[in-house]
């Protein structure tokens, strides 16, 4: 499985960005697929996923409301639609993807098995 994000950027405060997350995997319907991110100095931290094949959702309460995961099964693409940035939104974003969708995304400790390279999201106050 090869994951492939793009979309980051700058933007200022209250500004929104699109990240992509491109997947190939011929069984791509029985995976989950979600999104991470690490600022600087910090832990990765799960933000949403979605069960690729019914789009069940699940998000962090840190995104919630702001943020949006979806799928689109023709493209083999997964997105991130980020709205209302925040300066603490700044971070290096990371997609994944597993064949387990659960608390091994969003427990205590997470667990996934495929990564993508990262996309910088830089928001300026």
């Amino acid at each position: 499985v090869q994951l492939q994000a793009c979309g980051g950027g700058l933007v200022q405060a209250g500004g929104s960005l699109r990240l992509s997350c491109r997947v190939s995997a011929e069984t791509v319907n029985n995976f989950a697929m979600g999104w991470f991110r690490q600022a600087p100095g910090k832990e990765r931290v799960f933000l949403a996923a979605i069960k690729w094949s019914v789009g069940t959702t699940y998000y962090s309460t840190s995104v919630k409301g702001r943020f949006t995961i979806s799928r689109d099964n023709a493209k083999n693409t997964m997105y991130l639609q980020m709205n209302s940035l925040k300066p603490e939104d700044t971070a290096v974003y990371y997609c994944a993807a597993d064949a387990k969708y659960g608390s091994s995304w969003w427990g205590p400790v997470f667990s996934v098995n495929y990564w993508g390279q990262g996309t910088q999201v830089t928001v300026s106050s």
